[in-house]
């Protein structure tokens, strides 16, 4: 069971997304919160495995909320959902350590994906988002350059595979495939699978492997 934990500030949009979640057999809601100052707290005391969060609340937004949830609880992933689609909103969650960036206007399936991709560690983004971070991701500065491992971890990486799989992919181990993820990230300043997989997408890595 993927454990989860609704942040919205409207009782109807929980209530809504927690019988949608209930319609299927993958999901738990472990609790709700209502702005992020209390999300951050919920996360604390209930450790579920995928937040889904509003950004537009009041006490403490989403993205700050994401930001210190991330720091505090780094194994715990963040899905962003919400109505705006605005280019600084999208690059400031996902520079904050969402795993993914989906509309309320989104399709159920749509978001049941995203939450199960995050729980595994993969990269879930509404098309309309991934346009607008690809073009306003800004470009790192390598502190060292990559390997040619390290770039075709990094391709794999920005399909939205695992460690597992790109280890499968590669037939490495998945402690060796997880060694190149944190050296890349290192190397290039990233805080996120998510930002790494952006930047990849940037630089036209995607494919490098097919």
């Amino acid at each position: 069971m993927i454990r989860i934990l609704l942040v919205d500030d409207h009782t109807v949009v929980r209530k809504g997304l927690k019988l949608a979640f209930g319609l299927e057999n993958d999901f738990e809601i472990v609790g709700e919160a209502e702005n992020g100052r209390q999300a951050i707290d919920a996360v604390a005391e209930l450790r579920p495995d995928v937040v889904v969060m509003d950004l537009l609340m009041p006490v403490m937004n989403g993205v700050e909320a994401t930001r210190e949830i991330r720091r505090l609880h780094p194994e715990v992933e963040v899905v962003a959902l919400t109505s705006v689609l605005e280019d600084r909103m999208v690059v400031d969650v996902i520079e904050a350590g969402a795993a993914g960036y989906m509309l309320k206007e989104s399709r159920p399936d749509d978001l049941f994906e995203a939450v199960r991709a995050a729980s595994r560690g993969e990269v879930r983004l509404d098309p309309r988002a991934q346009q607008r971070l690809v073009r306003e991701v800004r470009a790192p500065q390598l502190r060292e350059p990559l390997t040619e491992r390290e770039i075709e971890v990094l391709a794999h990486v920005a399909k939205g595979r695992t460690n597992k799989g790109i280890a499968q992919h590669l037939d490495v181990t998945e402690a060796t495939v997880k060694s190149h993820v944190s050296n890349l990230l290192a190397k290039l300043g990233l805080k996120s699978r998510t930002q790494a997989a952006l930047y990849a997408m940037r630089e036209g890595l995607v494919g490098r492997d097919e």
